[in-house]
């Protein structure tokens, strides 16, 4: 069988399309400020940053992490790709024990920062989610509003890339009724 493999993270095609979604994102709200988006392998992060520093190099773009499993944060304070302690959690979408290393040069330069939440400030995210704006997120998905919330992104118009709703009843239910699963 004849075929292709084509990375979902770090193909150069693939984070061009993730950036059209920062094409969209300037061309609706073209006085944001900032971005936080969920980083994952970076590829999302990367294609949005990518767009938008073009466009408009101003605005800062922020992946975001859970505390649990953050190695770009923890790769930004060393200086290079690094390994660390994972802890499995309901946020799975995002985070892991390293980041790609190919995806290092192109994360370090175009993202302003990555900004840790907490897996109590994730679960308050999708409860706040689903309670006012009727939309369900997962974990992963959630975390650019937890983000947001901190303040850390700065106090003028932000945008949340709200990036999955893959999130099992279960889990959902335990976290509207007010728990951290």
């Amino acid at each position: 069988m004849d075929g292709m493999f084509i990375h979902p993270v770090a193909d150069p095609a693939v984070i061009a399309g993730n950036g059209t979604i920062g094409l969209e994102i300037l061309d609706d709200l073209p006085d944001v400020d900032a971005v936080i988006v969920p980083f994952g392998g970076g590829g999302l992060s990367c294609g949005i940053a990518s767009a938008i520093n073009a466009r408009k190099p101003s605005v800062k773009v922020f992946a975001c992490e859970v505390e649990t499993a953050a190695p770009f944060a923890a790769s930004l304070a060393a200086g290079s790709p690094q390994t660390i302690a994972h802890t499995p959690s309901f946020v799975d979408g995002i985070g892991g024990k390293s980041m790609l290393p190919e995806m290092w040069p192109l994360a370090s330069q175009l993202l302003s920062g990555s900004l840790v939440v907490s897996l109590a400030q994730v679960a308050s995210a999708v409860r706040l989610l689903v309670e006012r704006a009727r939309v369900v997120a997962e974990g992963a998905g959630a975390a650019s509003v937890a983000a947001a919330l901190t303040g850390q992104a700065g106090s003028g118009p932000i945008v949340c890339v709200i990036s999955g709703g893959n999130v099992d009843t279960a889990t959902l239910g335990k976290i509207l009724g007010g728990e951290v699963p």
